[in-house]
């Protein structure tokens, strides 16, 4: 039997992970203008602070892994992130995003928060090492490819070069063809590793593909899986949010739509105040 190491909690702004609390992390895909991202982090933060819960917003000023070269990819990385830091301003809540090479990891770790390795780019050495460099947090995706195991050494990378605030995010392994499943005992074997666990909800229900052109989706799961993530414990949620999937350019089929979002962050909050309850009993 393994024994947990201490848990890294740290904090982004006014958002705590690793201290037992349960954080949200939700916004559009890809940030496709000004106006839509601030209403978007303006109406996901009031829905996280109604539910009493701590709040990230993100979205990708790029996404650079679209199924086909036609796919909307963003407003590219310094109109995204000047509208991030807009966000920071006028919302007043942290921002996470992509990076996907190192020659855009300095330019964003200038604004972002958080800043997210995707998961097809988990054993990046380089690019975990230069964003880890930066002194930002970070949220590194275990890959659709990688066993819940294989994610220590994404962590051991990370801390090599003195990363102190860093989350793992299961967001599910591929299974067959066009399709993805979610280990649940990846929650607990990650946590073991001794860094707060993230549950990417959304993209764990993508279609990969599915669509030929594009990635499908099976967003009417989104409340299940959501709260099956939460019973077993994870310290943060990542949900992509829309409010109006169905003409989203990017990933609409596996978003959450907005007016889902309260009533399940107020499920979440209940799961998770239960779980804790007994655990300390």
């Amino acid at each position: 039997m393994t024994t947990t190491p201490d848990r890294r909690t740290f904090k982004v702004g006014a958002a705590t992970f690793g201290d037992g609390r349960l954080t949200v992390i939700a916004g559009p895909c890809v940030i496709e203008s000004r106006d839509h991202a601030l209403m978007m982090a303006r109406e996901c933060a009031e829905r996280a602070r109604t539910a009493g819960l701590d709040f990230v917003f993100k979205s990708s000023f790029d996404k650079a892994n679209r199924s086909s070269i036609k796919s909307f990819r963003g407003l590219g990385m310094e109109a995204g992130l000047e509208i991030l830091g807009e966000v920071k301003k006028e919302i007043g809540v942290p921002v996470l995003t992509d990076v996907h090479d190192t020659a855009q990891v300095e330019a964003a770790a200038a604004v972002a928060d958080i800043l997210q390795i995707p998961a097809f780019l988990c054993r990046q050495t380089d690019l975990i090492s230069a964003a880890a460099r930066t002194g930002r947090a970070l949220n590194i995706k275990k890959g659709q490819f990688l066993a819940p195991q294989d994610a220590r050494n994404i962590v051991e990378k990370a801390q090599a070069v003195g990363c102190e605030r860093l989350m793992l995010t299961e967001r599910g392994v591929s299974f067959g063809y066009n399709n993805l499943i979610v280990d649940m005992r990846s929650f607990p074997i990650m946590k073991d590793f001794g860094v707060p666990i993230s549950f990417d909800v959304t993209h764990s229900l993508q279609l990969p593909g599915g669509l030929g052109h594009a990635t499908g989706g099976l967003s009417e799961y989104i409340e299940p899986l959501a709260r099956a993530g939460v019973a077993c414990g994870v310290d943060g949620v990542f949900m992509e949010v829309h409010d109006a999937p169905e003409r989203a350019p990017s990933d609409g089929p596996n978003m959450l739509p907005l007016e889902r979002m309260g009533r399940l962050l107020d499920m979440l909050c209940d799961i998770h105040e239960l779980v804790g309850a007994r655990a300390e009993s």
